[in-house]
C-alpha cells in the first residue's frame, strides 16, 4: 500500500480589488415596503433616493443600506 502526504495552504480572505473585480454596489431600501434603489457606487445615490421615496411616501421613516463588495482568497503559503 502505498503512503500519501497531504499539504495544506493558507488562504487569506480580502477584498478584490483586481482590475476585473465587480465594483462595490450600495443599495438603499425602504424597510417600509421593501422597495430598493439601484445599485450604484457612491453611497450618496442612495441616500439621495431615499429622500426622493420620502418626499413620495411619508410614512416610510426606515430605510437599509446594502453594501455588496467582491472578496477573493489569495492563496499563502504551503505547509
Amino acid at each position: 500500500m502505498a503512503r500519501v502526504k497531504y499539504r495544506f495552504r493558507d488562504h487569506t480572505l480580502r477584498p478584490d480589488e483586481t482590475e476585473n473585480a465587480d465594483p462595490v454596489l450600495c443599495t438603499m431600501e425602504c424597510k417600509g415596503c421593501g422597495e430598493t434603489s439601484e445599485g450604484a457606487e457612491y453611497s450618496e445615490d442612495g441616500t439621495q433616493w431615499a429622500a426622493v421615496h420620502l418626499k413620495a411616501h411619508p410614512g416610510h421613516l426606515t430605510y437599509r443600506e446594502h453594501i455588496t463588495r467582491p472578496y477573493r482568497f489569495e492563496p499563502g503559503a504551503w505547509r
